[in-house]
């Protein structure tokens, strides 16, 4: 199980840090993303980091904006979110890869999925 959390309403430009916790699974064997589903449009690509070395990967409207990060101690993946714009309100989803070593940006290459959390963004 994946447990998101950390989501709420922020200004333009705050700064929020989203966790994902494994219950039940060691998310350090796995490659862990986070997208994100905006109201009425799909469900896209946000960031993503690999196991062993932790490469990471960013989608390009979040780039030097979010940091992906993972503390194997506590279990969880972090997803740390600075200069929030308006348009990054959506419901955050947590999810582990468990059969690639490489941070894919694609939603099937993800077996396990969390809840999500919302953020939201006011102006």
């Amino acid at each position: 199980q994946l447990q998101a959390s950390g989501g709420g309403l922020v200004q333009a430009g705050d700064s929020l840090t989203l966790s994902c916790e494994g219950s039940g699974r060691t998310l350090n064997r796995y490659t862990m993303g986070w997208f994100r589903q905006a109201p009425g449009k799909e469900r896209e690509f946000v960031a993503a980091i690999t196991i062993g070395v932790s490469r990471t990967s960013y989608t390009d409207s979040v780039k030097g904006r979010f940091t992906i990060s993972r503390d194997n101690a506590q279990n969880t993946v972090y997803l740390q979110m600075t200069s929030l714009k308006p348009e990054d309100t959506a419901v955050y989803y947590c999810a582990a890869d468990t059969t690639t070593m490489v941070a894919s940006t694609r939603m099937n290459a993800y077996e396990y999925w969390g809840q999500g959390t919302l953020v939201t963004v006011s102006s």
